[in-house]
């Protein structure tokens, strides 16, 4: 499995290659898909840039998602507190989204986070748990009686330093465990984006890749597009597979 994080909360200053519409985040993900993606993970935006949970904003990009990404490709979109900072609030957004997602991404360390998964739970929404390395969200969610019922945990990666990267993955998969029973989608961010990259395919995990998470293909090139750089994740992810099944070191 190869996630495509088509945007982020990234805006306009970085640079055109960012799909903000939710015309231009559609054909980004369709040429994503069409380049390897198995999975699609969005922030829907305002007209201003801003991420956001409006039901309106919401049903316009998931159809227009939809209309372009075959089915049965899944399209999630996030639940981050910087989208709607009130948890009471946030949860009444999903329990007023018209169009559904197939999953949500709900980041446990945030204030409320067990009460935006119930609500997403609640609406057959499937609930990725992001668990940020640095923060509280692997302790919070082991003990949450809400584990057992994600569909999935992404173990993200914040420590951007490519020399370390891949040691602090390594701790956050320590301390992730059996990971309550569900499967784990392992990645980073930035300039830690390839190493944790190649440590999810020599554990043979899946992960994700795309422009919410670098800008940068892994020789260093600003990435043209989310369809470059799942092509090049591919062959990464691929080859360190390789690696890890016996390869010399």
């Amino acid at each position: 499995m190869v996630q495509v994080c088509v945007n982020g909360a990234r805006g306009s200053t970085d640079g055109a290659a960012v799909p903000l519409s939710p015309q231009a985040v559609a054909d980004s993900a369709a040429e994503a898909v069409a380049a390897g993606a198995t999975d699609v993970h969005v922030h829907p935006k305002t007209p201003c840039g801003q991420d956001t949970l409006s039901p309106r904003v919401l049903a316009v990009t998931l159809e227009a998602i939809r209309a372009q990404v075959p089915a049965p490709v899944p399209v999630g979109v996030t639940t981050g507190a910087w989208a709607e900072p009130d948890p009471a609030a946030r949860a009444a957004r999903i329990r007023g989204w018209t169009v559904l997602p197939d999953h949500a991404s709900v980041n446990w360390h945030e204030p409320g986070a067990e009460e935006v998964a119930a609500a997403l739970i609640e609406r057959g929404v499937g609930v990725e748990a992001g668990l940020w390395s640095g923060t509280d969200g692997t302790a919070r969610f082991l003990r949450s009686p809400l584990a057992p019922r994600v569909l999935r945990v992404l173990a993200e990666v914040t420590d951007t330093d490519p020399a370390t990267a891949r040691d602090s993955a390594r701790a956050l998969l320590s301390g992730i465990g059996a990971a309550g029973g569900r499967p784990v989608l392992l990645h980073g961010e930035e300039d830690g984006t390839w190493p944790v990259l190649r440590l999810a395919g020599r554990l043979g995990l899946p992960t994700r890749i795309g422009l919410e998470d670098t800008l940068r293909l892994p020789d260093g090139r600003r990435a043209a597009s989310n369809a470059e750089l799942v092509a090049a994740a591919s062959a990464e992810w691929t080859s360190a597979r390789r690696y890890g099944c016996g390869g010399a070191r």
